[in-house]
């Protein structure tokens, strides 16, 4: 019979649980539901236009308590939860929303012990998400062309963590030159490519996906979603993507005040997915007639960053960000532009 003390513990579980310690990140919820987050450090302070409290005043609490600072002004005390971290933690580029990060691995079935490639990884919110799904089992290969999102992006993960996770590993390149270096063919259960031109990559990743395997590509315009999809038709390896997108209303509850808010997170982003078809395998042909004006008449025209709406990050704001996670490059080495 196994015994409590016989399950391995998972990375970063020990991390979520019990009394907080020096080092751990606290949520701090005001009496008016601000929200703000810190750091416990040995002598360290909470300071704000009402009043302060010491580090020590939380160090050695059990999660779920309430601090009072100097004014009387009441906090409770919680562990961010990962869609809490993911909002505040440094970030260079945008990062992937919790309710898509939630879609994506709830609809690309991210299973505990799946090979999974991730290409554009951004700040690392997404893999964070896909490493809790995998488990330690898993594998998670994250690919990002840019050295300095790399950096920012293991910073987050390893912060998050705790320190390096058993089932990462983590590539600075191109995806289409990394990929088949990394992947045998067919040896890839799920990808899922959060970039600009996803279209340009579907012959890589229809050699790395095992048949019946997901692709999920996240994109911001519909331009994107339409070329993603008719460049995986084209292709003839997969079977009819489906696209969607999700958004979130919260809603007002005070006694029988119960309404929507009246703000809410629209749109971030469509997703599309396709399974990977077997080998020699032709996709049943679809029955229904496109409309008319449906497909424009220079369907290889290129389309520029801009037209796609991509948005640069200031190489400024790079460095401060790398700065604050402490992984600054290397003293002669630059960031690419």
């Amino acid at each position: 019979m196994t015994t409590p003390t016989d399950i391995p513990t998972a990375t970063g579980a020990e991390l979520r649980r019990g009394p907080f310690r020096v080092g751990d990140k606290v949520q701090l919820t005001d009496p008016k539901g601000r929200l703000h987050t810190i750091t416990l450090q040995p002598g360290g302070t909470f300071h704000t236009h009402k009043g302060y409290f010491k580090h020590e005043q939380i160090i050695g609490q059990p999660e779920g308590s309430v601090v009072v600072n100097t004014a009387d002004v009441e906090y409770l005390a919680l562990r961010p939860l990962l869609a809490d971290y993911v909002l505040s933690m440094p970030r260079g580029a945008a990062v992937v929303y919790p309710k898509d990060a939630a879609q994506i691995v709830a609809m690309a079935d991210i299973y505990p012990g799946a090979r999974v490639v991730e290409a554009g990884v951004g700040s690392g919110a997404l893999t964070m998400s896909l490493l809790r799904a995998v488990g330690d089992a898993g594998s998670v290969h994250s690919i990002e062309r840019r050295e300095d999102f790399a950096a920012i992006a293991q910073g987050n993960v390893e912060t998050f963590f705790g320190g390096p996770h058993p089932a990462w590993q983590l590539s600075v390149g191109d995806l289409a030159d990394v990929l088949p270096e990394v992947a045998e063919p067919g040896s890839v259960d799920r990808v899922v490519l959060d970039m600009l031109a996803p279209w340009e990559n579907v012959d890589a990743v229809a050699s790395a996906l095992a048949p019946g395997g997901v692709l999920v590509c996240y994109v911001a315009t519909t331009t994107q979603l339409s070329r993603t999809a008719e460049d995986l038709r084209s292709d003839g390896r997969f079977a009819e993507p489906a696209a969607f997108e999700t958004m979130v209303r919260g809603w007002h509850l005070e006694g029988l005040a119960v309404r929507p808010e009246h703000r809410m997170i629209g749109h971030t982003g469509f997703l599309i997915t396709a399974r990977r078809l077997a080998d020699g395998v032709v996709a049943p042909e679809r029955k229904r007639r496109p409309a008319k004006g449906a497909y424009p008449t220079a369907p290889d025209a290129e389309w520029t960053p801009e037209e796609l709406g991509e948005r640069a990050v200031s190489d400024k704001k790079v460095r401060k960000v790398r700065r604050d996670l402490g992984v600054a490059p290397e003293a002669g080495s630059a960031s690419p532009a």
